[in-house]
């Protein structure tokens, strides 16, 4: 699998690469700026793009922006983007075309080797990745509207934050401890109080419940 990074601090671009080349993934290039990211994603079309927000020249939102770019002439592109702080106006723009192979994760997870390239591989196979953190605030910032989502019950929110971080009904068993015919039936309740439409696609349900919470904002 095939991935371009893109980080402008050396060090942490460096532990990347061996993180990700250890666990068999080639990196066909590893960047530091937005204009080495563009030129990148337009002549290698890589598998996945794990990129950090804040790149030069702007050190603002270059890296992101440059994926979208990306997305838009190559719908699809599976995009892992990583912050510093939580911004949910970036999770936003990452969500916004409505297709799958997104993430976005805060440069914390990347110390858990683990939780960051499962992350990688789920959002490369077409599938979400968004940070707990961006969740709950997205949660938190819709609990006290006149909205559906004050309809669902205390564990019908927590299934819905683990389904919106990209999780199985089987992964969400296994974290809540509960069978996964209870999942099934949570997520059923949850689908019919956010007035969506109920789906075997494990990515299209994620992002319907993730542009649900983001509307209206």
């Amino acid at each position: 699998m095939r991935v371009v990074l893109a980080e402008d601090l050396f060090l942490l671009r460096d532990g990347l690469v061996r993180l990700l080349e250890a666990h068999d993934f080639e990196i066909a290039a590893a960047v530091e700026s937005g204009p080495e990211l563009a030129r990148a994603l337009a002549e290698l079309e890589p598998d996945v793009a794990v990129v950090d927000v804040r790149l030069p020249p702007t050190h603002t939102d270059e890296g992101l922006q440059c994926a979208l770019r990306a997305r838009r002439d190559r719908p699809g592109l599976p995009v892992l983007v990583l912050s510093q702080h939580v911004e949910q106006l970036y999770a936003r723009e990452l969500l916004a075309d409505g297709s799958g192979g997104v993430g976005y994760l805060l440069k914390d997870r990347v110390f858990d080797a683990e939780q960051f390239v499962d992350a990688v591989r789920r959002v490369a196979g077409g599938g979400t990745a968004m940070d707990p953190q961006v969740i709950q605030q997205l949660l938190s910032r819709r609990a006290g509207d006149d909205q559906p989502l004050s309809r669902l019950t205390p564990r019908e929110r927590e299934v819905l934050e683990l389904m919106a971080q990209g999780r199985s009904n089987a992964a969400i068993a296994g974290q809540l401890v509960v069978t996964e015919r209870a999942i099934a039936k949570h997520t059923s309740n949850i689908f019919t109080k956010l007035d969506l439409e109920v789906s075997d696609d494990d990515n299209r349900r994620v992002l319907a419940v993730l542009a649900y919470l983001d509307q209206g904002r």
